[in-house]
């Protein structure tokens, strides 16, 4: 991938490369065609759209997946209900690997949907369930892989992530209003601006930029700063902001990755260290923090 992201002439526009699955086996004697169509309109939508004014190469979109399990189907007036878990990847430089920068479940993933309907999204107008959840999560995906190349990259994006949300509240679907669930949708993107939690976005850099980036040239040095990242960032943002759940869901996602960070290297302080940070956090995790110990 190209670090100097942005700067290069032959850029197309389009941020994301999104999979899109419809899980529709809990709906019996429903013809398939509405759900395939459902799967393909969207594909198309979120993958041809340009969400920002922001340029990538084409190696340079992010991977992301959208699994979305229908609960209910009324055909009577195009209604679902459903669940959707959310996942984003992020290259790691100079690595095979690749590390998952968002992973999360939303469980009022509820739309109307027509067979054949034209989806459009106006960010000036949002007036549609189904594309203000597919432009809620393109801003917020496009915001945290920019946060994790430059420090507070992302600003301007999840600052679009939260006027969307703000907007949607006409909608009269759940997921998009405040204090109605902590890990809602507008929990996690108010917690993403929330000037106490500006240390859990700087961790976003510090642990991929200069943390797992830096792996392939020294596993050192790109632990020690991981450890430094968690110890400055995650460890104050959760102290800073108890209730916010983002250091949380993180560490859910983050657990095997975290564990074989430290399984069998580093010193026994940093191990030490690293273990109490997480185990504090998110203690029913503890299978992977023991790993750490080892």
């Amino acid at each position: 991938m190209s670090w100097l992201l942005f700067f290069s002439n032959e850029c197309i526009a389009q941020e994301l490369q999104a999979k899109i699955k419809i899980n529709h086996n809990q709906i019996q004697g429903t013809d398939n065609s509405v759900f395939e169509n459902l799967e393909q309109t969207l594909q198309q939508f979120v993958n041809e759209k340009q969400w920002t004014n922001l340029k990538f190469q084409k190696n340079e979109r992010i991977v992301c997946n959208f699994n979305i399990t229908v609960k209910q189907y009324d055909p009577s007036n195009n209604a679902f209900t459903c669940t959707a878990l959310i996942q984003a990847n992020r290259p790691v430089y100079n690595a095979a690997y690749t590390t998952t920068l968002y992973n999360n479940q939303d469980n009022d993933f509820n739309f109307m949907f027509a067979q054949f309907d034209q989806l459009e999204f106006n960010e000036e107008n949002i007036d549609n369930q189904l594309t203000a959840l597919f432009g809620y999560y393109a801003y917020l995906i496009i915001g945290l892989d920019l946060d994790s190349f430059a420090p507070m990259g992302g600003e301007d994006i999840l600052q679009r992530c939260m006027n969307l949300t703000n907007s949607a509240q006409n909608l009269n679907f759940t997921g998009w209003k405040a204090f109605e669930n902590s890990k809602n949708r507008f929990a996690i993107i108010n917690d993403y601006l929330d000037g106490a939690m500006k240390p859990f976005r700087q961790l976003q850099y510090d642990y991929y930029r200069t943390g797992l980036d830096e792996m392939a040239n020294s596993p050192e040095r790109g632990r020690t700063n991981i450890t430094t990242a968690l110890e400055t960032h995650l460890k104050k943002a959760h102290q800073d902001k108890p209730l916010s759940m983002l250091p949380q869901i993180w560490t859910d996602y983050k657990k095997d990755e975290l564990a074989n960070i430290y399984y069998k290297k580093g010193t026994q302080k940093e191990k030490e260290t690293v273990y109490d940070i997480l185990f504090n956090i998110n203690a029913s995790q503890n299978n992977s923090w023991d790993k750490i110990k080892q």
